[in-house]
């Protein structure tokens, strides 16, 4: 099948992320991201793939292209031989929520990157949602989607501002933890099924009105010379802490 210029334009706008807010749409370019996404159940609107190239599996019946019309379509240097288009989904936080479970609040990360990884951590940790504040990385963006493999569909995010729920978190007596170097020792900490855990940037921590919701702060003893912790290092550290028996 040969694609329209309409077609392609529209595939290749939504690298943008004003275009994907408005039209709803973001786009997956990576084989085994794409299998991950659909063995996790997930639903894609469309598919294109290259002509003889082999799909995942679930991947029901793709537009074949040539792989000039991929690269076309792609918006990297080096076309995957998929490309796939899902539809965004927005989660809004119920009443009450953050009381059940391990909740992981990123604020402020704005590294793509760390955001996908940290996606993979509550997934491992089982933790029961992730809160995404609105100055972090696009959950939607690429990067943050390959970074967390299939734990961008098995992970529950809500995005929007963490102070609110931190602050209704904390009055209903749930822990808000915090990742600080002036906090006390996370060899200390208890486990526990439900609390909170904010993690800020590595360069400034979590911001003055966040801060402003934390209950306790932790930090992870430093024994040589490093001045820090990756973002997604510190919360695995907390969150195997959190999680021992």
């Amino acid at each position: 099948m040969s694609l329209t210029k309409a077609e392609v334009t529209r595939l290749r706008s939504l690298q943008d992320k004003k275009v994907r807010e408005a039209e709803g749409f973001y786009v997956v370019e990576n084989v085994k991201v794409v299998a991950e996404l659909l063995a996790a159940g997930h639903a894609f609107e469309e598919l294109y793939a290259l002509s003889g190239s082999e799909l995942p599996p679930g991947a029901g019946a793709p537009v074949w292209v040539s792989a000039e019309e991929l690269a076309r379509i792609s918006h990297y240097p080096t076309p995957s031989s998929v490309l796939a288009v899902g539809r965004m989904r927005r989660a809004d936080l119920a009443p009450g929520e953050l009381a059940g479970g391990l909740t992981l609040a990123l604020d402020g990360i704005q590294d793509p990157g760390n955001v996908g990884t940290l996606l993979r951590l509550a997934d491992w940790f089982g933790c029961a949602r992730v809160l995404l504040s609105s100055d972090s990385a696009d959950l939607f963006s690429q990067k943050v989607i390959n970074a967390s493999m299939g734990s961008f569909v098995r992970v529950r995010v809500v995005a929007g501002s963490l102070e609110p729920a931190l602050a209704l978190a904390r009055v209903a007596g749930v822990p808000v933890l915090g990742a600080d170097l002036a906090g006390e020792s996370v060899h200390g900490l208890a486990a526990t099924a439900n609390a909170v855990l904010v993690i800020g940037s590595e360069g400034r921590g979590p911001s003055p009105a966040v801060r402003a919701e934390v209950s306790r702060w932790v930090t992870i003893p430093r024994y040589g010379g490093a001045e820090s912790l990756n973002a997604a290092v510190a919360a695995g550290i907390v969150l195997a802490a959190l999680r021992r028996t």
